[in-house]
């Protein structure tokens, strides 16, 4: 069953194609670094980073320099940090050039690029792009006309949605990150399907209407989510943190560090949750 039709569709206009594009370009260049042969190595935090991650963020940060010369970025692979970010509330720019980088570095096409412009504290314009399938989801959040979609390897724009949930939910979780509080959680709601899936593509399958809830109770950055939550805000759907709040960003005293959230394509799943 869907939602009620809360999205109106329309044409994505030049910022949106624009920054999807430039995923895509940086999609490109993980690919090229993966032909060439994959090596890691841990950062000061024991996560790893390849030269894929390095030519990804190379290549956007050069992009955002001519499309949004005077919005701020903030970068996973980034040395300044939020310390870029004088004003949280104005336009700031969160990016991850490879998300997933576990899964990439073990063969698994689960990785993504993602790139955020905020406004707010909020996702304004998010694009979440997948270069082992060449699929692209965008949202639009800046008008009360929201739109999202999805972008096949053709060039195709597919307008997306989310669902109306059931009493039984399709529920997403971490294939790399599992957690005590999220197993306890699990067995108190209905779980109709578990998915395990990589990076930020369980906000897009979510965005989509092929899953529910996506609930995160372990540590992640400002940059891991927010373009999925734009996508999965623009098609429809609702991020919160544990507290049943809107969710947050440009958290600069907590170096852009999340709180757990719950991220649910029907926003009315929240009166059950909290």
């Amino acid at each position: 069953m869907n939602q009620p039709d809360t999205v109106t569709f329309r044409v994505p206009d030049s910022l949106v194609v624009a920054l999807e594009a430039l995923a895509r370009r940086a999609g490109g260049a993980i690919l090229t670094v993966k032909h060439t042969g994959i090596q890691s190595h841990a950062k000061s935090d024991g996560s790893p980073v390849t030269a894929a991650d390095l030519a990804s963020n190379a290549l956007i940060l050069e992009g955002l320099t001519e499309l949004l010369p005077h919005v701020p970025v903030i970068s996973e692979e980034g040395e300044d940090g939020p310390k870029v970010l004088a004003n949280p509330d104005g336009d700031f720019l969160l990016i991850d050039p490879l998300d997933g980088t576990r899964e990439f570095v073990s063969g698994d096409p689960d990785y993504t690029v993602n790139i955020a412009l905020l406004t707010g504290r909020r996702p304004a314009v998010a694009v979440v792009h997948m270069p082992e399938t060449g699929v692209s989801w965008v949202g639009d959040c800046r008008m009360a006309s929201r739109g999202a979609w999805r972008l096949d390897p053709h060039g195709s724009w597919h307008p997306i949605k989310t669902r109306e949930a059931e009493k039984s939910l399709s529920v997403l979780a971490s294939r790399s990150h599992q957690d005590p509080a999220t197993e306890a959680f699990l067995e108190k709601v209905h779980v109709r399907e578990l998915v395990r899936r990589g990076s930020s593509l369980k906000f897009c399958l979510i965005a989509e209407g092929l899953g529910d809830l996506y609930p995160r109770f372990g540590p992640t950055m400002e940059w891991d989510t927010a373009a999925g939550d734009g996508v999965l805000t623009a098609a429809g759907g609702a991020m919160l943190d544990l507290s049943g709040q809107a969710f947050h960003y440009g958290k600069i005293q907590e170096e852009c560090r999340n709180c757990g959230f719950m991220a649910m394509g029907d926003p009315s799943l929240a009166a059950t949750l909290f």
